[in-house]
């Protein structure tokens, strides 16, 4: 077996296929990339795992072509495992496990197919989402279903505690989906596309706390993009990152701060008033808004975005 992945979130299923009964050929993921303030090239979290692990480890730009494919064809693997990987695969990469494809994804598909499937649950207000494994197809997320769990969303969660949660469950589920592949045909249960919706990859003026929507999809935009890269909006000129918020009863002008108190401050939205918890200024920690009121003394009628 060969896994593919990137993300933070593929690790928990690369160490439960690392504790499992099934060897693991071979390990690739994306080559470093500058990040952080100094860009420093920095291996992805896959990397990093695989090489605590002791696992054969391959840092590609790509596995569609040239050398990223060799090395993926190389592992010769009955089970390709694919978790959080983010590039769409062509059929002949698809082609390369003996057995098959396996796709961990963060929803109960055919719900929330795409890029953000944690995030957008969170965005809508969903109660409940789960995990999926599939054999994939050149689809986005389209492939027959091997198996699901589902999970409920609770109302503290944000995308970091219910994605966290959901790659542990979703470890687990994809070491038992390659068990029964292992032991015994299997027949996967073709999606109902009619049933299909979306969650595409959230650009950076999706993050930005538009005051002309209701309060309470405000608060689901700073749950959905907690805690990074966060839900954003400017104050006295500066950026300022809203990670946690509540939805209040209040009226006024949207983005005009129209109650302030000990605990912070109310903004007016288009339904509702919108009262930031944790706050991040600009070149600052994370902070209650307490704290963040404390020092820059808002007032009302300012207005923030």
């Amino acid at each position: 077996m060969t896994f593919l992945g990137n993300d933070r979130w593929s690790v928990p299923a690369l160490e439960a296929l690392a504790a499992s009964s099934h060897e693991l050929a071979g390990v690739v993921t994306t080559s470093p990339k500058p990040a952080g303030r100094g860009d420093e090239l920095t291996p992805t979290a896959v990397a990093q795992a695989a090489r605590a692990l002791g696992l054969p480890l391959a840092e590609v730009d790509t596995v569609k072509t040239g050398p990223g494919f060799k090395a993926l064809a190389a592992t010769t693997p009955q089970v390709l495992a694919v978790v959080a990987y983010g590039e769409l695969l062509p059929p002949n990469v698809l082609r390369v496990p003996t057995i098959a494809p396996v796709n961990l994804h963060f929803s109960l598909l055919p719900e929330l197919r795409g890029a953000s499937p944690v995030q957008t649950a969170l965005l809508l207000g969903l109660e409940r989402t789960g995990v999926t494994t599939i054999v994939m197809d050149q689809g986005l997320d389209t492939g027959p279903v091997i198996l699901q769990r589902a999970e409920p969303i609770g109302p503290a969660d944000d995308a970091g505690s219910l994605g966290a949660r959901l790659a542990v469950i979703g470890g687990a589920l994809l070491v038992e989906s390659i068990d029964m592949l292992g032991e015994r045909p299997v027949a996967p249960s073709a999606q109902d596309d009619s049933m299909a919706t979306f969650a595409p990859r959230f650009g950076p003026q999706d993050r930005v706390l538009d005051w002309s929507n209701p309060a309470p999809i405000l608060v689901n935009l700073c749950r959905a993009l907690s805690p990074e890269p966060a839900a954003t909006t400017r104050f006295r000129g500066e950026g300022l990152k809203v990670f946690r918020a509540e939805a209040v009863v209040a009226t006024g002008e949207p983005g005009t701060i129209v109650a302030v108190d000990a605990g912070g401050f109310v903004v007016a939205t288009a339904e509702g008033g919108f009262r930031p918890l944790e706050v991040g200024p600009a070149g600052r920690r994370r902070m209650t808004v307490a704290d963040f009121a404390h020092g820059a003394h808002p007032a009302v009628g300012e207005r923030l975005g």
